[in-house]
């Protein structure tokens, strides 16, 4: 099964929309993400405690989801690559190919130790088991946008000074999170693969769980960057 960005639904957008949404946001969703919230975690953190450790170690956090995402991508291949085979369409007489199709099998020749990279670069057809990785990255990215920038509003409640410059920060998260949402329902809605997509989701929801929602609440150490706003809120 081809992945869902390759794809085009006829009710759905034409593929030159999909094609630049695949290229400008979600082939770099992990860079835009960590802009907007490592901007807004520096400026947060420094301007509240002026200590360069304590900001360098909530800017570790997404440090740790990069790894993370960086470490899905390899096993995710090597998984696609072991599990999937390469099929090459075959050019046959016109009787032949007219029998193949009122069967609805077109006659297909398998090509052995191709990796899928290079099975779709030369226009060939690849089928095996996949996980989105549009998906994984978009759920990672929400709830990170979510966990990181939810401090911002504890830290104004006690009385926290935030400049102009922290504030646009956090309307840029706040739109950068709206825009990873409508992307990721805009894949569902129009690009359904909805089981190669339920794995992909539950990669994401799985890394912040791990990590925001278990490790991180360990508490600031060595081998932990702890939680958001520990250390800032707190004196």
């Amino acid at each position: 099964m081809l992945p869902c960005h390759h794809c085009c639904t006829v009710n759905g957008p034409p593929l030159w929309s999909v094609s630049i949404m695949d290229r400008i946001f979600l082939r770099s969703g992990w860079g835009w993400t960590c802009v907007f919230v490592g901007s807004f975690s520096f400026l947060l953190s420094y301007s509240v405690r002026h200590s360069l450790i304590l900001t360098l170690r909530h800017l570790s956090r997404l440090a740790v989801t990069g790894t993370l995402w960086l470490g899905f991508q390899k096993v995710l291949n090597l998984l696609e690559n072991a599990t999937g085979s390469c099929y090459e369409p075959l050019s046959v007489a016109p009787e032949l190919a007219s029998g193949a199709n009122e069967a609805g099998q077109p006659l297909l020749l398998l090509r052995e130790g191709e990796t899928k990279a290079i099975c779709i670069s030369s226009g060939m057809l690849w089928r095996g088991y996949e996980v989105s990785e549009d998906i994984f990255l978009l759920c990672l990215c929400c709830l990170l946008l979510a966990e990181e920038t939810a401090v911002f509003g504890p830290y104004l409640n006690l009385g926290g000074t935030s400049g102009a410059p922290l504030r646009i920060l956090f309307l840029f998260c706040v739109l950068l999170l709206s825009l990873w949402l409508f992307l990721l329902f805009c894949l569902l809605a129009y690009f359904p693969q909805f089981p190669t997509q339920l794995l992909g989701g539950a990669l994401g929801c799985l890394s912040w769980r791990v990590t925001y929602q278990g490790w991180y609440h360990l508490g600031p150490s060595w081998y932990c960057p702890g939680r958001p706003g520990v250390g800032l809120l707190t004196t």
